[in-house]
């Protein structure tokens, strides 16, 4: 019942939804996932403090993490309209800034209460949920829109003390990105075989003091499998198959960004990770030699930075995969279908790099 109510609502088919959420809700009356479409659809009805109330009581009962992420990011629905309207008049005096980007919240400690009051009266929410909202490690991303309005948040937010991070997309896409095919040495002046966003090769020397930030994170591959749904029929679903590990050095006096793919990257060429060299390399011994490739890049640039939460926010990242799509993601992994993994993880090393000019 659940993939078909979901499927409901990706195809915006909300009488079906309706139909089977109440059948569902015959059925199982206290299902949670009942519960979540069943607010949804108040929700999508207009019916608002019908869908806050049971998002709330949805909050305080749940505890699996899939089922609570969709209920905050219902409640965190719910309260944009009235921000927005709190901050109107301030994006008004930006007319033709109608640029889009994002703003993401940045990590505040459990016991930072009064931040958390603070930003529950930005939000006008009450502390609990605000609490809820906030992220205790990590960036989380809270919204897209237009920069004007981004900004008019952010301003509020940094006022009360919240820590918050926004640009504009089109700022992030700025930033140029160099593909690493490999080394061809390490010593104190590297030099590197890469590619540019149009796939053009060349070669690029720097200094390791130039590295001032790492982003480390690794993307989900996924697989179609079969397996029984709703009445043991057979529905095809996404399965995680593997993971492609990732690595972004930010050059930020040369506005650019060299990322290394473990897929993509060339062991077999250039300057040697490891004492001997594999032609054919399997699943571990490629995670072998790109294990052994970041602990050299660990050891040449110690002073850098390193973000390493990506999983974090690529989970909250979930509910944006329509705006995302405008930030092109250069990351050369083959997929059958795309996914909003590759892009989230663009805009979390751009924002990063953006974050310490």
């Amino acid at each position: 019942m659940l993939n078909q109510v979901a499927a409901a609502f990706d195809r915006k088919d909300y009488s079906t939804a309706a139909r089977l959420v109440k059948e569902w809700l015959h059925q199982s009356p206290e299902n949670p996932w009942a519960q979540l479409y069943a607010a949804r659809l108040q929700e999508v009805a207009g019916n608002l403090d019908q869908a806050q109330m049971r998002y709330r009581h949805l909050l305080r009962d749940v505890t699996h993490p899939k089922l609570l992420a969709q209920v905050r990011q219902g409640l965190q629905r719910l309260e944009q309209p009235s921000e927005s309207k709190l901050h109107s008049t301030v994006a008004r005096q930006q007319p033709d800034d109608l640029e889009l980007g994002c703003l993401v919240l940045e990590a505040v400690p459990s016991e930072a209460t009064a931040i958390v009051q603070s930003f529950a009266q930005v939000v006008k929410l009450d502390a609990y949920t605000a609490r809820m909202l906030l992220p205790n490690r990590g960036w989380k991303l809270y919204r897209t829109g237009p920069v004007a309005e981004l900004h008019a948040v952010g301003q509020a937010l940094q006022a009360a003390r919240v820590p918050v991070v926004w640009a504009a997309f089109s700022k992030m896409q700025a930033i140029r990105v160099f593909q690493v095919n490999h080394f061809q040495s390490f010593v104190s002046s590297p030099t590197v075989v890469c590619q540019d966003e149009q796939n053009r090769q060349g070669v690029l020397s720097f200094e390791w003091s130039e590295v001032r930030q790492r982003v480390e994170g690794r993307l989900p591959i996924f697989e179609q499998v079969l397996e029984l749904g709703y009445r043991d029929r057979l529905e095809r679903k996404e399965s995680i198959q593997d993971y492609a590990h990732i690595c972004d050095l930010h050059l930020p006096k040369r506005g650019c960004i060299l990322r290394m793919l473990d897929s993509g990257y060339e062991f077999d060429r250039g300057a040697s990770v490891l004492p001997q060299r594999t032609s054919q390399l399997d699943r571990t011994t490629l995670r072998t030699h790109w294990n052994a490739l970041i602990h050299e890049v660990q050891a040449r640039s110690p002073e850098a930075i390193v973000w390493s939460d990506f999983p974090t926010f690529g989970e909250t990242a979930a509910d944006f995969a329509a705006p995302l799509s405008r930030l092109a993601a250069h990351i050369a992994i083959l997929r059958q279908v795309d996914t909003y993994w590759d892009p989230a993880f663009e805009l979390y090393s751009r924002l990063a790099f953006l974050r310490r000019l």
